[in-house]
């Protein structure tokens, strides 16, 4: 298989239609390798537009949502990030290529430890990849400039919008199917939050997140 070509038509067929048009986020989709962080069975299908089966009953999110996403949290370098989910490590690798700092958390012991190794073959030294509920963040790390939940939930929790500095910013994937949102949270002051209806989509349900209160503004 031509994975450089097959890298080329997945920017230009799947992610650039979708009003993925940062050329920052266009040409790091060209160098981070998305065939090492796929599970070695998919590899031949790691530029499809679909998402694709991980273990522990996860999955990988399709290619023009993580580009979306990662478009849309607008990450920078001398930014600290917390993600929730790991799952693969590709999207904490791309943070990592973009932020200072990314700390990536996830449930599943196989998944993590896959993850850490992954990023690590592939160089992405600013990343730390924890085991842990992700659902409650990171109390202990935080405040941080920007949160992503690589996944969908019912809700976001406070306990995250708590752990975001004044202007940081969370974005999630909120709601339940069929209809779901990508929402980004502002926090504009120690107890105000804005939040902001990007774009409709789908995405795979995060495990944990079910156990906690809504939060509303």
């Amino acid at each position: 298989m031509n994975f450089e070509q097959a890298r080329f038509n997945m920017i230009e067929q799947q992610i650039r239609p979708w009003n993925v048009l940062d050329l920052t986020v266009l040409d790091l989709l060209g160098v981070v390798k998305r065939e090492d962080f796929v599970p070695s069975a998919s590899r031949n299908l790691a530029f499809m537009d679909t998402e694709l089966p991980l273990p522990c009953g996860q999955s990988m999110l399709a290619p023009r949502l993580e580009a979306r996403l990662l478009q849309e949290l607008k990450v920078e370098k001398h930014l600290k990030v917390l993600e929730i989910g790991t799952g693969s490590g590709f999207m904490a690798a791309l943070l990592g290529h973009r932020a200072r700092q990314v700390i990536t958390l996830e449930t599943q012991a196989e998944l993590a430890t896959s993850a850490a190794e992954k990023l690590r073959r592939a160089g992405v030294l600013n990343v730390t990849v924890h085991e842990a509920d992700g659902s409650r963040g990171l109390p202990s790390e935080a405040p941080f400039d920007a949160i992503l939940l690589s996944g969908s939930v019912a809700f976001v929790p406070e306990v995250l919008l708590q752990q975001l500095k004044v202007g940081g910013r969370l974005l999630a994937v909120v709601g339940d199917e069929p209809v779901m949102q990508a929402t980004l949270f502002t926090r504009v002051a120690d107890k105000e939050y804005k939040q902001v209806e990007l774009f409709d989509t789908i995405a795979p349900r995060l495990t944990g997140f079910e156990q906690h209160p809504a939060f509303s503004l």
